[in-house]
């Protein structure tokens, strides 16, 4: 897999909720260390994702933003 992204996480799925139109991926990276995406219902019956199959979490964004409670 070539891809022009930089962060690209290695991971097991070890959660998928699937709504109508978009689906919950979770993803675990490292021990106790999870990163949940969104993506459509198609994208992941296209993907063929199963809990416990090895996938990759890719990450790429313009910013990054921080915030802090009041």
């Amino acid at each position: 897999m070539k891809i022009s992204a930089r962060n690209v996480l290695s991971g097991t799925v070890v959660s998928i909720v699937r709504g109508p139109v978009s689906t919950e991926v979770t993803l675990e990276i490292a021990p106790g260390i999870q990163i949940t995406s969104s993506i459509t219902s198609n994208s992941a019956d296209a993907l063929g994702l199963k809990e416990g199959a090895k996938a990759y979490g890719v990450i790429k964004a313009s910013s990054v933003m921080i915030g802090v409670d009041d």
